[in-house]
């Protein structure tokens, strides 16, 4: 969402902002609307003024005995042009909310232009690739017996997948360190990530509050309501997260945040559903693009001045759990045209999986500014301002667990035996077990 007072100031800048985006000149509809909007809010405060006017007549004349009924007439009259007026005023509102929604959000500067990911800037490169190529995921996870897509396909369709035995535990392993890692080590060194067990389930405000809708619905689970509800006549739905960033995020929606209290550091390790609308043919081999995968998610909440800092600072942390993995990686600035709808800058971690011969996003960690802090209300009071400002929202992954299972199984796959040595940093989670092998 956008300040339509920063619109009005400054339309080029605005026009500017979009056309990064790929959209066409914006603000002359936008000023229409608002202009016509603020015509009405206008002549419904003057006819309020003539209501009040003449009621105070009729009080005046009914008190000195007199016949008020003209005037009574008047304010029926009033009322009724002013009802005509308020109902003009909401379909104007809505109308000037619903485009404003539908807009991305303004990039930073330095973000840099480009039509697609081609024009995606590398920042930088780390960790020697030992194995340059090899066997991928579903052929490793096969043959160790232990990831089964046609027993998922049979009980829930494409893109699902059962793992069992070793795998299953070191999927379970991943989460818990990632976790781990976030919560404990990040708080020594400067202040890390508060866990949190969110809800799965959200309703609308939430998912628009940090920009899933209405304009990505479906690429959203959303579950049918039950009989209950309908008898109810429930209004909003309920949708399965798509990323805990969402639960995360709306931890501080309409609400005034303490300055004291920033930046608060969210963390969660949760299931993440996305129905993937608009994906067909694409990453369909495996597990690189489930409807159901593990993530753990860091969520920052920040005042306006120091989200840059903390942009830099959660990648980091995403960037430390790979280096601890020892998982050769590429850290890239996204270009305008690959930077998500509601995103000002964005970092994408690629692992190296030598399944592709190629590096894959493994990581996404994006600087929202005060975008989704506008959408869902989330304000603070900075010093003895009176007046309160957004917060500057960020989020991350720390990292996708599922992505993360791929990139081990391929640069540890032992081609001797079939078999998957454990990262030493997973040997406390696995229980003992150092080489996952057929049994």
């Amino acid at each position: 969402m956008f300040d339509i007072r920063a619109i009005r100031e400054n339309p080029q800048d605005f026009d500017a902002a979009m056309k990064r985006r790929g959209f066409d000149t914006q603000s002359p509809a936008i000023l229409d609307m608002d202009e016509q909007l603020r015509g009405v809010q206008t002549a419904l405060q003057e006819l309020q003024a003539k209501r009040n006017e003449e009621s105070k007549k009729i009080g005046e004349i009914k008190k000195s005995g007199g016949d008020a009924s003209e005037q009574m007439d008047a304010v029926a009259a009033l009322k009724t042009e002013m009802g005509e007026l308020e109902e003009r005023e909401r379909t104007l509102v809505n109308s000037l909310s619903q485009h404003l929604a539908s807009l991305p959000n303004a990039m930073a500067d330095d973000v840099p232009d480009g039509a697609d990911e081609d024009a995606n800037v590398e920042v930088r490169k780390w960790g020697e690739i030992k194995v340059r190529s090899g066997p991928d995921h579903v052929e490793i996870g096969e043959g160790l017996g232990m990831m089964d897509f046609e027993t998922a396909a049979k009980m829930s369709g494409a893109r699902f997948t059962v793992l069992t035995g070793g795998l299953a535990r070191l999927e379970r392993a991943l989460g818990m360190f990632f976790l781990d890692t976030h919560t404990s080590e990040a708080t020594e060194k400067s202040g890390g990530y508060t866990e949190v067990s969110p809800p799965l389930v959200v309703r609308d405000n939430a998912l628009f509050g940090t920009g899933q809708l209405p304009k990505f619905a479906e690429d959203q689970f959303r579950i049918p309501e039950s009989s209950v509800e309908l008898e109810k006549k429930v209004e909003s739905s309920r949708w399965l997260i798509p990323t805990s960033e969402v639960p995360l995020t709306n931890m501080v929606a309409e609400s005034i945040v303490e300055e004291e209290s920033l930046p608060r550091r969210y963390t969660a390790f949760t299931p993440c559903f996305r129905s993937e609308a608009g994906s067909a043919g694409k990453d369909t081999r495996g597990m690189l693009r489930q409807h159901q995968f593990y993530k753990v998610e860091m969520v920052s909440i920040t005042k306006p001045e120091e989200s840059e800092a903390e942009h830099e600072r959660m990648l980091g942390c995403a960037e430390t759990v790979l280096k601890k993995l020892e998982i050769p990686f590429r850290t890239v600035v996204l270009c305008s045209g690959d930077t998500g709808f509601g995103a000002m800058k964005t970092y994408d971690i690629e692992a190296w999986l030598p399944g592709q011969e190629t590096y894959r996003e493994i990581s996404s960690c994006s600087n929202c500014g005060d975008f989704q802090a506008r959408r869902m209300n989330a304000r603070t009071r900075l010093g003895d301002d009176k007046n309160t400002t957004f917060v500057h929202t960020l989020n991350g992954s720390g990292v996708a667990v599922g992505r993360a299972l791929i990139a081990v199984i391929e640069n540890y796959y032992d081609p001797a035996d079939g078999g998957i040595n454990v990262p030493d940093v997973l040997k406390p989670y696995m229980g003992g077990i150092e080489k996952i092998v057929k049994v």
